[in-house]
Protein backbone atom coordinates (compact mmCIF):
# COMPACT_ATOMS: atom_id res chain seq x y z
CA UNK A 1 0.00 0.00 0.00
CA UNK A 2 2.79 2.05 0.99
CA UNK A 3 4.61 1.80 -2.45
CA UNK A 4 1.12 2.75 -4.13
CA UNK A 5 0.80 5.49 -2.74
CA UNK A 6 4.55 6.55 -3.45
CA UNK A 7 4.17 5.67 -6.86
CA UNK A 8 0.74 8.29 -7.12
CA UNK A 9 3.14 10.29 -5.23
CA UNK A 10 5.56 10.73 -7.83
CA UNK A 11 2.79 10.32 -10.67
CA UNK A 12 1.39 13.86 -9.19
CA UNK A 13 5.02 15.44 -9.34
CA UNK A 14 5.36 14.66 -13.09
CA UNK A 15 2.25 16.05 -13.91
CA UNK A 16 3.00 19.26 -12.18
CA UNK A 17 6.25 19.13 -13.83
CA UNK A 18 4.86 18.83 -17.21
CA UNK A 19 1.72 21.73 -16.66
CA UNK A 20 5.10 23.66 -15.28
CA UNK A 21 7.66 22.92 -18.28
CA UNK A 22 4.80 23.37 -20.75
CA UNK A 23 3.39 26.81 -19.22
CA UNK A 24 6.88 28.74 -19.65
CA UNK A 25 7.49 27.22 -22.85
CA UNK A 26 4.22 27.97 -24.66
CA UNK A 27 4.64 31.94 -23.04
CA UNK A 28 8.02 32.04 -24.60
CA UNK A 29 7.14 31.68 -27.96
CA UNK A 30 6.72 34.67 -30.13
CA UNK A 31 3.39 35.85 -31.02
CA UNK A 32 0.67 37.74 -28.86
CA UNK A 33 -2.44 35.85 -28.43
CA UNK A 34 -5.08 38.66 -27.89
CA UNK A 35 -3.62 39.57 -31.22
CA UNK A 36 -4.27 36.08 -33.23
CA UNK A 37 -7.65 35.83 -31.79
CA UNK A 38 -8.94 39.17 -32.59
CA UNK A 39 -7.21 39.53 -35.83
CA UNK A 40 -5.16 42.17 -37.67
CA UNK A 41 -7.42 44.60 -37.86
CA UNK A 42 -7.88 44.87 -34.31
CA UNK A 43 -7.01 48.73 -33.21
CA UNK A 44 -4.14 48.54 -30.13
CA UNK A 45 -7.53 49.66 -27.39
CA UNK A 46 -9.46 46.03 -28.36
CA UNK A 47 -5.81 43.98 -28.02
CA UNK A 48 -5.16 46.18 -24.82
CA UNK A 49 -8.78 45.30 -22.98
CA UNK A 50 -8.92 41.36 -24.23
CA UNK A 51 -5.25 41.01 -22.87
CA UNK A 52 -6.74 42.25 -19.59
CA UNK A 53 -9.26 39.99 -19.42
CA UNK A 54 -7.22 36.87 -20.07
CA UNK A 55 -4.92 38.10 -17.50
CA UNK A 56 -1.71 38.25 -19.67
CA UNK A 57 -0.55 42.03 -18.33
CA UNK A 58 0.30 40.26 -14.94
CA UNK A 59 3.87 39.50 -14.45
CA UNK A 60 4.76 35.93 -15.32
CA UNK A 61 4.89 34.74 -12.03
CA UNK A 62 1.53 35.63 -10.91
CA UNK A 63 0.24 34.18 -14.45
CA UNK A 64 1.53 30.95 -13.23
CA UNK A 65 0.24 30.88 -9.57
CA UNK A 66 -3.40 31.72 -11.41
CA UNK A 67 -2.79 28.84 -13.79
CA UNK A 68 -2.11 26.14 -10.64
CA UNK A 69 -4.87 27.45 -8.89
CA UNK A 70 -7.27 26.72 -11.64
CA UNK A 71 -5.70 23.23 -12.19
CA UNK A 72 -5.69 22.67 -8.26
CA UNK A 73 -10.01 23.21 -8.93
CA UNK A 74 -9.36 20.91 -12.29
CA UNK A 75 -10.09 23.71 -14.51
CA UNK A 76 -7.87 23.75 -17.67
CA UNK A 77 -8.41 27.15 -18.35
CA UNK A 78 -10.67 28.55 -21.55
CA UNK A 79 -10.15 29.00 -25.12
CA UNK A 80 -11.21 32.25 -25.89
CA UNK A 81 -10.54 31.66 -29.91
CA UNK A 82 -12.66 28.86 -29.30
CA UNK A 83 -15.00 30.60 -27.10
CA UNK A 84 -15.11 27.53 -25.14
CA UNK A 85 -13.31 25.46 -22.45
CA UNK A 86 -10.08 24.05 -23.54
CA UNK A 87 -10.92 20.93 -22.12
CA UNK A 88 -14.07 20.79 -24.07
CA UNK A 89 -11.70 21.22 -27.25
CA UNK A 90 -10.11 18.62 -26.07
CA UNK A 91 -12.03 15.97 -25.48
CA UNK A 92 -13.70 16.50 -28.74
CA UNK A 93 -10.84 15.33 -30.61
CA UNK A 94 -9.35 12.50 -27.63
CA UNK A 95 -11.63 9.98 -29.43
CA UNK A 96 -9.82 10.18 -32.81
CA UNK A 97 -6.53 10.21 -30.80
CA UNK A 98 -7.09 7.25 -28.53
CA UNK A 99 -8.81 4.97 -31.80
CA UNK A 100 -5.57 5.91 -33.97
CA UNK A 101 -3.08 5.11 -31.22
CA UNK A 102 -5.03 1.96 -30.08
CA UNK A 103 -5.00 0.31 -33.63
CA UNK A 104 -1.35 1.60 -34.62
CA UNK A 105 -1.13 -0.50 -30.93
CA UNK A 106 -2.57 -3.50 -32.01
CA UNK A 107 -0.52 -3.48 -35.52
CA UNK A 108 2.98 -3.46 -33.99
CA UNK A 109 1.98 -6.08 -30.92
CA UNK A 110 0.65 -8.75 -32.90
CA UNK A 111 3.12 -8.24 -35.66
CA UNK A 112 6.37 -8.05 -33.48
CA UNK A 113 4.99 -10.69 -31.44
CA UNK A 114 5.01 -12.76 -34.17
CA UNK A 115 8.28 -11.65 -35.94
CA UNK A 116 10.13 -11.40 -32.89
CA UNK A 117 9.23 -15.00 -31.58
CA UNK A 118 9.91 -16.47 -35.26
CA UNK A 119 13.06 -14.70 -35.10
CA UNK A 120 13.95 -15.61 -31.18
CA UNK A 121 13.50 -19.22 -31.54
CA UNK A 122 15.87 -19.50 -34.17
CA UNK A 123 18.28 -17.47 -33.02
CA UNK A 124 21.13 -17.23 -35.60
CA UNK A 125 19.43 -18.35 -38.32
CA UNK A 126 18.71 -16.93 -41.67
CA UNK A 127 15.18 -15.68 -41.02
CA UNK A 128 16.53 -14.17 -37.76
CA UNK A 129 19.06 -11.72 -39.43
CA UNK A 130 16.30 -11.02 -41.84
CA UNK A 131 13.73 -9.88 -39.24
CA UNK A 132 16.98 -7.91 -37.63
CA UNK A 133 17.73 -6.21 -40.64
CA UNK A 134 13.69 -5.47 -41.76
CA UNK A 135 13.39 -3.67 -38.01
CA UNK A 136 16.18 -1.91 -38.17
CA UNK A 137 15.14 -0.79 -41.67
CA UNK A 138 11.44 0.47 -39.62
CA UNK A 139 13.22 2.74 -37.07
CA UNK A 140 15.04 4.11 -39.68
CA UNK A 141 12.71 6.39 -41.99
CA UNK A 142 11.40 8.94 -40.83
CA UNK A 143 7.33 8.53 -40.21
CA UNK A 144 6.04 11.69 -41.80
CA UNK A 145 7.93 10.38 -45.27
CA UNK A 146 6.71 7.22 -44.84
CA UNK A 147 3.22 8.82 -44.47
CA UNK A 148 3.56 10.56 -47.86
CA UNK A 149 5.28 7.49 -49.70
CA UNK A 150 2.05 5.43 -48.17
CA UNK A 151 -0.38 8.02 -49.35
CA UNK A 152 1.61 7.98 -52.83
CA UNK A 153 1.21 4.81 -53.30
CA UNK A 154 -2.20 3.73 -52.05
CA UNK A 155 -4.00 7.00 -52.31
CA UNK A 156 -2.52 8.05 -55.56
CA UNK A 157 -1.00 5.15 -57.57
CA UNK A 158 -3.46 2.44 -56.57
CA UNK A 159 -6.20 4.48 -55.46
CA UNK A 160 -7.19 1.64 -52.64
CA UNK A 161 -6.97 3.77 -49.57
CA UNK A 162 -8.17 7.48 -48.88
CA UNK A 163 -5.64 9.90 -48.53
CA UNK A 164 -7.23 12.22 -45.81
CA UNK A 165 -9.95 12.49 -43.67
CA UNK A 166 -11.52 9.64 -40.75
CA UNK A 167 -15.19 8.55 -40.79
CA UNK A 168 -14.28 5.12 -42.03
CA UNK A 169 -12.23 1.83 -40.86
CA UNK A 170 -10.11 2.63 -45.12
CA UNK A 171 -9.45 5.71 -43.45
CA UNK A 172 -7.60 4.29 -40.12
CA UNK A 173 -5.50 2.31 -42.06
CA UNK A 174 -2.99 3.83 -43.45
CA UNK A 175 -2.28 6.40 -40.69
CA UNK A 176 -2.42 3.22 -38.46
CA UNK A 177 -0.04 1.55 -40.04
CA UNK A 178 2.39 3.95 -40.75
CA UNK A 179 2.21 5.09 -36.57
CA UNK A 180 2.86 1.52 -36.15
CA UNK A 181 5.94 0.79 -38.29
CA UNK A 182 8.85 2.08 -35.68
CA UNK A 183 6.90 0.39 -32.73
CA UNK A 184 6.36 -2.88 -34.34
CA UNK A 185 10.34 -2.51 -35.19
CA UNK A 186 10.91 -2.19 -31.35
CA UNK A 187 8.69 -5.04 -30.11
CA UNK A 188 10.27 -7.65 -32.45
CA UNK A 189 13.89 -6.86 -31.45
CA UNK A 190 12.62 -7.20 -27.96
CA UNK A 191 10.66 -10.03 -28.60
CA UNK A 192 13.52 -11.77 -30.13
CA UNK A 193 16.26 -11.04 -27.45
CA UNK A 194 14.07 -12.23 -24.95
CA UNK A 195 12.98 -15.23 -26.33
CA UNK A 196 16.50 -16.06 -27.40
CA UNK A 197 17.30 -15.64 -23.70
CA UNK A 198 14.99 -17.37 -22.20
CA UNK A 199 15.59 -20.43 -24.37
CA UNK A 200 19.11 -20.68 -22.98
CA UNK A 201 17.43 -21.12 -18.88
CA UNK A 202 17.63 -24.33 -17.47
CA UNK A 203 13.43 -24.30 -16.68
CA UNK A 204 13.37 -24.87 -20.10
CA UNK A 205 15.33 -27.90 -20.69
CA UNK A 206 13.70 -29.14 -17.66
CA UNK A 207 10.04 -28.67 -19.17
CA UNK A 208 11.22 -30.13 -22.77
CA UNK A 209 12.52 -33.14 -20.24
CA UNK A 210 9.16 -33.46 -19.20
CA UNK A 211 7.83 -34.40 -22.29
CA UNK A 212 5.78 -31.13 -23.01
CA UNK A 213 5.47 -30.29 -26.81
CA UNK A 214 7.40 -27.58 -28.44
CA UNK A 215 3.95 -25.87 -28.59
CA UNK A 216 3.58 -25.48 -24.68
CA UNK A 217 7.18 -25.10 -23.83
CA UNK A 218 6.84 -21.85 -26.51
CA UNK A 219 3.58 -20.58 -25.17
CA UNK A 220 3.39 -21.48 -21.83
CA UNK A 221 7.19 -21.17 -20.49
CA UNK A 222 9.18 -18.98 -23.18
CA UNK A 223 6.42 -16.67 -24.26
CA UNK A 224 5.14 -15.97 -20.44
CA UNK A 225 8.47 -15.30 -19.29
CA UNK A 226 9.30 -12.97 -22.13
CA UNK A 227 6.34 -10.76 -21.98
CA UNK A 228 7.15 -8.81 -18.90
CA UNK A 229 9.68 -6.23 -21.11
CA UNK A 230 7.45 -6.24 -23.62
CA UNK A 231 4.21 -5.19 -21.87
CA UNK A 232 6.78 -2.58 -20.47
CA UNK A 233 7.85 -1.15 -23.72
CA UNK A 234 4.40 -1.24 -24.90
CA UNK A 235 3.02 0.77 -22.66
CA UNK A 236 5.75 3.16 -22.41
CA UNK A 237 5.50 3.63 -26.13
CA UNK A 238 1.68 3.76 -26.43
CA UNK A 239 2.52 7.35 -24.74
CA UNK A 240 5.15 8.50 -27.44
CA UNK A 241 3.06 7.06 -30.02
CA UNK A 242 0.15 9.68 -28.56
CA UNK A 243 3.39 12.59 -29.42
CA UNK A 244 3.93 10.47 -32.35
CA UNK A 245 0.65 11.08 -33.47
CA UNK A 246 1.15 14.74 -33.90
CA UNK A 247 2.92 14.16 -37.09
CA UNK A 248 0.79 11.73 -38.58
CA UNK A 249 -2.57 13.42 -37.55
CA UNK A 250 -1.62 16.05 -39.68
CA UNK A 251 -0.07 14.32 -42.91
CA UNK A 252 -3.08 12.27 -43.24
CA UNK A 253 -5.32 14.78 -41.42
CA UNK A 254 -6.42 12.82 -38.68
CA UNK A 255 -9.31 14.84 -36.76
CA UNK A 256 -7.13 14.34 -33.12
CA UNK A 257 -5.09 15.96 -30.47
CA UNK A 258 -1.88 16.40 -33.21
CA UNK A 259 -3.85 18.71 -35.72
CA UNK A 260 -5.39 20.54 -32.48
CA UNK A 261 -2.55 21.17 -30.98
CA UNK A 262 -0.49 22.06 -33.76
CA UNK A 263 -3.62 25.06 -34.47
CA UNK A 264 -3.41 25.78 -31.21
CA UNK A 265 0.32 26.68 -31.33
CA UNK A 266 -0.58 28.52 -34.43
CA UNK A 267 -2.91 30.83 -33.37
CA UNK A 268 -1.07 31.18 -29.83
CA UNK A 269 -3.96 29.19 -27.65
CA UNK A 270 -2.13 28.97 -24.19
CA UNK A 271 -5.23 27.01 -22.83
CA UNK A 272 -5.70 24.25 -25.29
CA UNK A 273 -2.24 23.53 -25.96
CA UNK A 274 -1.53 23.28 -21.97
CA UNK A 275 -4.80 21.07 -21.45
CA UNK A 276 -4.02 18.61 -24.67
CA UNK A 277 -0.07 18.78 -23.28
CA UNK A 278 -1.50 17.32 -19.83
CA UNK A 279 -4.31 15.48 -20.93
CA UNK A 280 -1.37 13.68 -22.79
CA UNK A 281 1.07 13.75 -19.50
CA UNK A 282 -1.90 12.43 -17.62
CA UNK A 283 -2.26 8.68 -19.82
CA UNK A 284 0.76 8.42 -20.24
CA UNK A 285 1.45 8.45 -16.48
CA UNK A 286 -1.41 6.03 -15.93
CA UNK A 287 -0.40 3.94 -18.23
CA UNK A 288 3.19 3.10 -16.54
CA UNK A 289 1.09 2.88 -13.11
CA UNK A 290 -1.07 0.02 -15.03
CA UNK A 291 2.37 -1.42 -15.63
CA UNK A 292 3.40 -1.91 -12.95
CA UNK A 293 0.26 -3.62 -11.30
CA UNK A 294 0.42 -6.16 -14.93
CA UNK A 295 3.79 -7.07 -13.31
CA UNK A 296 2.94 -9.65 -11.02
CA UNK A 297 -0.19 -11.13 -12.86
CA UNK A 298 2.20 -11.84 -15.80
CA UNK A 299 5.63 -13.03 -13.51
CA UNK A 300 4.65 -13.44 -9.96
CA UNK A 301 8.00 -13.45 -8.65
CA UNK A 302 8.22 -10.23 -9.36
CA UNK A 303 7.43 -8.04 -6.21
CA UNK A 304 6.23 -4.38 -6.74
CA UNK A 305 7.98 -3.05 -3.85
CA UNK A 306 4.54 -3.37 -1.34
CA UNK A 307 6.31 -4.91 1.41
CA UNK A 308 8.84 -1.29 1.36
Amino acid sequence: MIAVVRRVLVALIVLWGVATVVFFIVRAAPGDPASAVLGPDASADQVAALRESMGLNRPLVGQYAAYLGDLAGLDLGTSHRLGRPAIDAVAERLPATVELTLAATLIAVVAGLVLGALAGRRAGSVWDRLVSTATIGLQSFPTFWVGIMFILLFALTLGVLPSAGAGTPAHLVLPAVTLALPFTAIVARLTRSSMADTLTESFILTARAKGLTERQVLTGHVLRNSLVPVVTIVALQMGALMGGAVVVENVFAWPGLGSLIVDAIGNRDYAVVQAATLVIATIVVALNLVVDLAYRAIDPRIRTGDRA
